[in-house]
């Protein structure tokens, strides 16, 4: 089978399109036929060698929508079920970008029967860490939340997610994006590169801002960042963190059904012949990208 890997560190000339033996499910494990696989940067992180692995062959690709053709045992599920899951790893050897994945059987969920699989294949990675940075801030109805970087696929997702539960959304974005975000749910708007007026309850960061987003917080509220050991430290009585997304296929089977409902707005900006998976970390590498770039097999 196909598979985009990189065994040499670069930019996006470093991803190679591979011809891999097609992987076999063990027990509590599926494989799953790949219909479509989002691009995210944790992926061209792995391309340009931030989280380490040289030498080794890495593969790309977190999310996947598609089909499971072969399961090992204990698994609950059957070859045919439609699925979306999240594939785990920054060393992976082969990921979703790929023919056939195999995945824990635990990371996946039934596939949104509303959504087309490029759609349902930009939930898994996305909404998993914007729900699991919102249990993380453990804020109640009628708080107030900051979102960072609120134009972008968690971002997004955060505000809508936050908004269903009560929560009032302010969010931080460019001058361009304020409609967008608006009919996500955000009731308050900072454009980038100004200071909001008023303090909040907690900060999502998912822009990566840092301690001067902290600074945003009032006391003893808090801040999650989306970037594992790269908060900034405690102050004021906040309590700071950063969230490491965990494959979790029961909390994602939630965010399918929200996604069914219309809770959560699923965005492709483009999509991409899995063979032309270098042109997709091209035009990523260039930014400005809003909504997700989705591979086809």
């Amino acid at each position: 089978m196909r598979a985009a890997v990189v065994t040499t560190f670069g930019g996006p000339e470093a991803v190679e399109i591979a011809d891999v033996a097609i992987p076999e499910p063990g027990a509590g494990q599926i494989r799953i036929k790949v219909a479509a696989a989002t691009l995210n940067p944790v992926d061209a992180g792995i391309r340009a060698g931030v989280f380490g692995g040289a030498g080794k062959q890495l593969g790309l690709g977190w999310d996947v929508a598609g089909t499971v053709d072969a399961a090992g045992v204990a698994t609950g599920w059957k070859p045919g079920d439609q699925v979306i899951a999240l594939h785990y790893g920054t060393a992976n050897s082969l990921g979703t970008h790929a023919d056939h994945v195999v995945v824990d059987a635990s990371a996946a969920a039934s596939a949104p029967a509303s959504l087309t699989p490029a759609d349902a294949a930009t939930l898994p990675l996305n909404a998993l860490t914007a729900a699991q940075a919102l249990d993380q801030l453990a804020l109640e109805r009628g708080q107030s939340l900051l979102v960072t970087g609120a134009a972008g696929a968690v971002g997004g997702y955060a505000i809508q997610l936050a908004a269903r539960l009560g929560i009032e959304v302010t969010a931080y974005a460019g001058p361009d994006d304020e409609d967008l975000v608006r009919s996500l749910g955000a009731t308050g708007f900072v454009p980038r590169g100004t200071t909001p007026a008023t303090p909040v309850d907690a900060v999502l960061d998912t822009a990566v801002i840092g301690a001067e987003a902290l600074s945003w917080v009032r006391d003893e509220g808090a801040y999650a960042g989306v970037i594992p050991g790269a908060a900034p430290a405690p102050e004021r009585g906040v309590r700071t963190g950063a969230v490491e997304v965990a494959a979790d296929g029961a909390r994602l089977a939630e965010l399918a059904r929200l996604a069914d409902e219309g809770v959560l707005t699923t965005r492709i900006a483009q999509t991409y012949a899995l063979t032309d998976a270098a042109k997709a970390h091209a035009r990523l590498a260039e930014g400005g990208v809003r909504g997700r770039l989705v591979l086809i097999p």
